[in-house]
């Protein structure tokens, strides 16, 4: 096996112009770690702040002056080609799926702890598969934060940015639960996230969200952000819970002051205030896995891209507004949908 490998890079902090394909060492396996050989990615909003350094903040834990990991994509599925003396679960010739921490996916090659990954189920295509890590493990999650489903009767619920690669799942996710699924979107998405599972969609900057009923929803999941926590807490009745998934905020601290200022107002009488930090969770993923095998739900997949095009499909994802995914075929092609 060649020492070297294609791969996107941005040296510095900045734009997705600032992103070159290149020739790079191929990455070293260290205890636990298995090496696949890439076949997709799929990228998402956080790659654009660890991309940008944006905000200042991250750069304390991802490099001050320029990413330590100049590789962008968090998503893979990948073959497994080499593993650690010290990884269990997984091996050699395996096709998996899982979260690389902190990047890496845009890439011929990448390693990742064996605890991070599980087998691509026999009746999910790894087109389909790819999307779910983040996005997909983050809407899970902020639906169990809200107790949607989990410490009450699902009840009604709204997801704002419900067109977006999270927004699209905590649509299908929510519905899966039981819940009566209202989503605020743009016009134009409208139809395909009533398909989704979405009972009544609106769009909050043009209709305004203080129309709405006092207390009309058990909980709310703000993925768009940008609206004041006041109007979000309105919505919501007494016992329900508003979860703050966007990490929207100023250009250094970004999204903390916006996270104390819940923590005050969810102090005493009124709905609590939750604010998401997804984790890797390979149970999530492992029942995202088997509703995904069943035919339950299916991903919103914006478009796919060849490795030759990354550049394009981080400009993109850059750029917002995004309805789904964005997939980047890293190597061979993805077969026809998987018929259920």
């Amino acid at each position: 096996m060649s020492e070297r490998m294609r791969a996107w890079r941005n040296e510095e902090y900045g734009p997705a112009s600032g992103a070159a394909l290149v020739e790079t060492p191929m990455p070293s396996l260290r205890h636990g770690e298995v090496l696949l050989r890439m076949r997709a990615t799929a990228l998402n909003a956080g790659d654009v702040r660890l991309m940008l350094g944006d905000p200042l903040l991250v750069r304390t834990a991802f490099g001050l002056r320029r990413p330590r990991l100049p590789i962008r994509g968090m998503d893979a599925v990948g073959e497994v080609v080499a593993v650690d003396p010290r990884a269990i679960g997984v091996e050699v010739g395996d096709v998996v799926v899982g979260e690389l921490q902190g990047g890496g996916g845009l890439a011929e090659y990448a390693a990742v702890h064996a605890s991070r990954v599980q087998p691509v189920p026999p009746r999910v295509s790894e087109r389909d598969a790819v999307t779910l890590p983040v996005a997909g493990g983050t809407a899970w999650q902020a639906l169990d934060l809200a107790g949607v489903g989990v410490e009450r009767d699902p009840g009604r619920i709204l997801v704002i940015g419900a067109s977006g690669g999270v927004g699209t799942f905590a649509v299908q996710f929510a519905a899966l639960r039981g819940a009566e699924v209202w989503a605020s979107c743009s016009a134009a998405n409208a139809a395909l996230v009533q398909s989704l599972g979405a009972v009544r969609t609106i769009d909050h900057r043009r209709e305004p969200l203080s129309a709405l009923p006092a207390g009309h929803f058990d909980a709310v999941i703000d993925v768009a952000g940008g609206i004041e926590l006041r109007a979000l807490t309105r919505l919501v009745r007494p016992e329900g819970a508003v979860v703050l998934v966007t990490g929207d905020g100023g250009s250094v601290l970004g999204p903390v002051p916006r996270m104390l200022k819940a923590g005050l107002l969810s102090i005493g009488r009124g709905p609590g205030i939750r604010t998401l930090a997804a984790k890797n969770r390979p149970e999530v993923l492992t029942r995202m896995l088997e509703l995904l095998a069943e035919g339950r739900f299916a991903p919103v997949i914006a478009e796919e891209y060849a490795f030759a095009d990354a550049g394009d499909a981080l400009a993109r994802i850059e750029a917002g507004h995004v309805v789904g995914k964005l997939v980047v075929r890293v190597a061979g092609r993805f077969g026809p949908p998987v018929a259920i």
